[in-house]
């Protein structure tokens, strides 16, 4: 494992994080309690330093997990940083307040068992709250008491990130990134380095598509979102398959295995390409098996893929991706 420095979090992360949405066992199937802490004690063993979260994920069911497993770990154990998150769970879409947002803290620091949060997130808020500032203002608060010790928002569109990176203390922007979503090369990355603002990345593998093993009729249970939100019927599309419609995300993703190399898997191919942007502060894939987490973790030890491979994949995306992609991006 690789590590890289997050220089307005002050600490270093591991490039390839935990992401814990599957932990709420709700919108990916059942992931049994045992199984859970078998993958964060997986993580933790490949040396994941960042684990991401949300109070939304499982209505506080991954934070507990996680809070569990922390206090499992033996005293002096390496520092796993916690990104959680709030604004989805209560107060979604016009209810936020200071005081909302001092009770969701409250219950995230109590369920993951700490005395101030390593850093929350605004939770895709409405780009309207956004806008006002009035949020930012709230996690201020929070993090004058001592509730907090860093902040940041995890967004669906670069104009979102933009708005966020006009406050000088959002220390963190989460985002969608990957082969399929490239806009954040041209639109984000630049501003963000220049001011050391964390990227931290989801969907690196656009909800499994790109991991290459999907066919047209693949099909996925009630209760997981690649089933009831393909279309965005519940929640942003670009959240489920990367906004792509599946059938066209899969006949894509048959087309790109043709850049991966000998001896790397496409979702080792996928990962890898995205670590290969020096402005990525740390990749977040989720696992629902400890296997996976071994997996994920792998191409950070790989070389970087060659720079003709990258002008490739480029110029695929513009021509025959950004197009298909749905939803605000």
């Amino acid at each position: 494992m690789q590590y890289r420095h997050a220089h307005r979090l002050g600490t270093t992360v591991s490039e390839i994080g935990l992401g814990c949405w599957q932990l709420g066992a709700a919108d990916w199937g059942d992931v049994p309690e045992a199984q859970a802490m078998e993958i964060l004690r997986s993580a933790d063993q490949t040396g994941v330093t960042l684990f991401d979260t949300a109070d939304v994920y499982g209505a506080g069911r991954s934070e507990t997990l996680i809070g569990k497993y922390l206090r499992s770990r033996p005293a002096g154990a390496r520092k796993i940083f916690i990104a959680t998150k709030l604004g989805r769970l209560k107060g979604y879409p016009d209810g936020y307040s200071t005081a909302l947002f001092r009770e969701c803290t409250l219950r995230s620091i109590e369920r993951l068992g700490v005395t101030a949060l390593d850093l929350t997130q605004l939770h895709c808020v409405p780009m309207r709250h956004l806008r006002s500032g009035e949020v930012f203002d709230s996690l201020r608060k929070l993090k004058d008491e001592k509730l907090i010790k860093h902040f940041g928002a995890s967004v669906e569109t670069m104009e979102e990130a933009k708005i966020c990176l006009q406050h000088a203390d959002c220390d963190s922007l989460q985002i969608i990134f990957n082969i399929f979503r490239q806009k954040p090369i041209d639109e984000l990355f630049a501003e963000a380095r220049q001011k050391g603002v964390a990227i931290i990345v989801r969907l690196p593998l656009a909800s499994g598509l790109l991991a290459g093993a999907y066919k047209r009729d693949t099909t996925f249970p009630a209760a997981d979102h690649r089933n009831y939100n393909r279309n965005g019927e519940k929640f942003n599309v670009g959240e489920t398959f990367a906004g792509l419609e599946f059938g066209r995300g899969v006949e894509l993703a048959e087309r790109i295995k043709a850049w991966v190399p000998t001896g790397q898997t496409m979702a080792e191919f996928a990962i890898r390409w995205i670590l290969d942007h020096d402005a990525v502060t740390s990749v977040i894939p989720g696992a629902s098996k400890p296997q996976q987490v071994l997996t994920n973790a792998r191409p950070s030890d790989l070389p970087p893929l060659p720079a003709d491979v990258h002008k490739q994949l480029r110029e695929f995306y513009a021509a025959d991706i950004a197009a298909s992609i749905r939803g605000p991006y």
